[in-house]
Parts: structure tokens; sequence; C-alpha cells
């Protein structure tokens, strides 16, 4: 308890004022969420819905739980009922997805829009091209259970910081491209992990999703 406990305090003195950090807790068990929870965090992540609705039925409920990973159209109904953000949304079909399922419980959900920078062709994402030619629509006022907060993004994998800040920097560009279609409402830069967060935040983040730093490494082999 204590080790979590010391990496949050750290990982939070390591970030400027505003900047908020999601623990991303995925494969962790609840009782590591728990520590967490105690030493006063309240932001997870998860990126596996099954995962995610696991933990939320027996964790407190005040907690703020953040879908981080690729998520399909077809479970966006089981964690619709509760969730506070979802920062993986990467196409137009998982938008309108979200937000009939959001209505159906009544709710507003925040979102994030994901943006494809790295090298890898696995990563999801938006191409900006195609995003932006879909922002110009104006599809987002028709949806509104669905609140747009900003854009998501994962650096490639490597260690040449000068590709990272490459990756970084295009996220900002798509940032700043995108916000004055919606407003002030568009505050949040989510980008950066364990092993690169200080150079997002550099580069112009004010969200972070870090895991291992708090957690230590994952168990592949947990349910949650």
């Amino acid at each position: 308890m204590l080790e979590i406990a010391c990496n949050l305090s750290r990982i939070r003195a390591s970030l400027p004022e505003g900047a908020t950090l999601v623990a991303v807790s995925k494969t962790h068990p609840a009782e590591a969420i728990r520590e967490a929870f105690d030493a006063g965090h309240r932001i997870f992540g998860e990126s596996r819905p099954q995962e995610l609705c696991a933990k939320y039925e027996v964790l407190p409920k005040e907690i703020e739980w953040h879908m981080i990973g690729h998520l399909q159209t077809n479970k966006v109904k089981y964690i619709a009922p509760f969730v506070r953000m979802i920062q993986s949304v990467d196409s137009a079909r998982l938008a309108e997805t979200i937000q009939r399922e959001a209505a159906k419980c009544g709710r507003t959900i925040d979102i994030l829009l994901e943006i494809h920078v790295a090298q890898e062709e696995t990563k999801s994402g938006w191409n900006v091209g195609e995003l932006k030619r879909y922002v110009e629509t104006a599809a987002f006022s028709s949806m509104p259970n669905v609140r747009v907060r900003g854009v998501m993004g994962i650096a490639t994998n490597t260690d040449d910081e000068r590709v990272i800040r490459r990756d970084f920097g295009e996220l900002k560009r798509c940032f700043e491209l995108l916000r004055p279609y919606f407003g002030g409402r568009f505050d949040t830069l989510s980008m950066g992990m364990s092993h690169d967060y200080p150079i997002a935040v550099e580069c112009g983040a004010n969200m972070v999703r870090v895991g291992s730093s708090i957690f230590g490494e994952r168990d592949y082999t947990s349910k949650g």
C-alpha cells in the first residue's frame, strides 16, 4: 500500500498544476485500485469493458472511470451507465453509438477523439484530415448526450525522443486545429504514459495516463 501511495505522490509532484493524472489500472486487481483510492486517487483508466464493469461493481462509486482502450460498438452499452469519459473514440460509428447508449441512460458522456500519430499501423485512431472533415459536417451538434472534450493519442513505441516529440507535437497541433469547432468545453489533451509522460507534459499534455509507474508491471494473466 505504501508503495502505490508513494508512487502516486511522486508522479503527482512531477506534474504541473492543472494536469490530470489517470491511473491506468488495467490488468491490476481491484485490491491495488482500492489502495490507490485509499491514498486519495479518484481517476482510473481501463481498456477492456468486461474488466471495467467487474471493477465498477466491487469498488467505491466515487471513482471516475475512463475507458482508454479500443472500444467495439457492441460493448458501449455495458459501460454507458457509469463511465465518466471514453478517451478512445476513433470513428463516427463509435461516437454515434455512444450518443445512442448515453441517451438511453439519460446521461451525457465526455469523450476524447483518438488521433493516430504513431508509426505503428496497429495503433487505432482517426486520420486527422478525415476527422476534420467529419467535424466540419457539424455531426456532433446532433449528439446532445456526447460532450467532446479534446483529443487523445499514443506516441510511437520507441526510445528515440525526437520521434516521440514529433508525435506529441502533432497531437498538440490537432488539438489546436479542432478547438475552434467545439469552444470552451474542448479543453483536454490526453497523451503520455509511464515511459514518456514527462515529454508529453513538455509538449502540452494536460492529462496523462500512467500505469506501471504506479502499480508495477502488468499481470496479463489477471482477470481483474
